[in-house]
C-alpha cells in the first residue's frame, strides 16, 4: 500500500548522477570526439617520447608540446564539460572556450605534424608518431565541424538586447513609444 502511495513521486533524479552526457555543452557525439581526440593525442605523446634519435631535435619537441598540450587540456575540457565541475570554475563562455581551444589545436596539430614529418630520420616510431599526430587534428578539425554544425559559429552577435541592472529586458518598438508619446502630449 505504501509503495502505491509513494510511486508516482520518488523517481530517480537523473542529474544527481557524476557524468551529465548529454547536457548543454556536449553531446554524445561530440563527447565521443573529445574522448577520439584524448587517445589519439596521448598515442601521438607515447609514440614520440619513445623517439631514441632526432635531426632536428626542435621539430621534435614541438610536437612533444603540442601532443602533451592536447592530451591534458583536452582531457581537461572533457572532464569538466562532462561533468558538474564546469559551473564551479566560474567560466560562462564554455561554447567560445570550447570552439577557440579546438580550432586552435587542430591548427598547431597540423603544423607540428608537419613540420616533424619533414625533420625526422624516417624511423617506424617517428612515421608512427606523426601518423597519430595527422589523425588526431583530423579529429579535432571534426569537432571543429560538429561544433559548428550543431550550435552554430559561437561569435555571431546575437539580436536580442542585453538585460541592464538585473532588470527584465524590454524591446520598445517605434510604434509603442508613439503611442507613449501622443498620450503624453495630449495630457499636456
Amino acid at each position: 500500500m505504501a509503495s502505491e502511495v509513494y510511486s508516482p513521486t520518488t523517481a530517480p533524479n537523473p542529474k544527481s548522477s557524476l557524468f551529465m552526457v548529454p547536457s548543454e555543452h556536449l553531446d554524445y557525439k561530440r563527447f565521443g570526439l573529445k574522448a577520439t581526440e584524448v587517445v589519439l593525442s596521448f598515442l601521438a605523446f607515447i609514440l614520440e617520447e619513445v623517439v631514441a634519435n632526432c635531426i632536428s631535435c626542435k621539430a621534435l619537441y614541438f610536437f612533444e608540446f603540442v601532443s602533451c598540450t592536447a592530451f591534458l587540456f583536452t582531457l581537461l575540457l572533457l572532464i569538466l564539460l562532462s561533468t558538474k565541475l564546469h559551473t564551479k570554475v566560474g567560466i560562462s563562455c564554455w561554447a567560445k572556450l570550447d570552439f577557440i581551444y579546438t580550432a586552435a589545436i587542430a591548427v598547431l596539430f597540423l603544423i607540428s605534424s608537419i613540420i616533424f614529418a619533414v625533420n625526422n630520420t624516417g624511423s617506424g616510431l617517428e612515421s608512427s608518431s606523426v601518423a597519430f599526430g595527422f589523425l588526431a587534428m583530423a579529429a579535432f578539425a571534426v569537432d571543429v565541424f560538429f561544433f559548428v554544425k550543431t550550435r552554430g559559429f559561437p561569435f555571431k552577435k546575437d539580436e536580442q538586447p542585453v538585460s541592464r541592472n538585473g532588470g527584465p529586458v524590454t524591446v520598445e518598438t517605434p510604434e509603442e513609444t508613439d503611442k507613449l508619446n501622443s498620450v503624453s502630449n495630449g495630457a499636456d
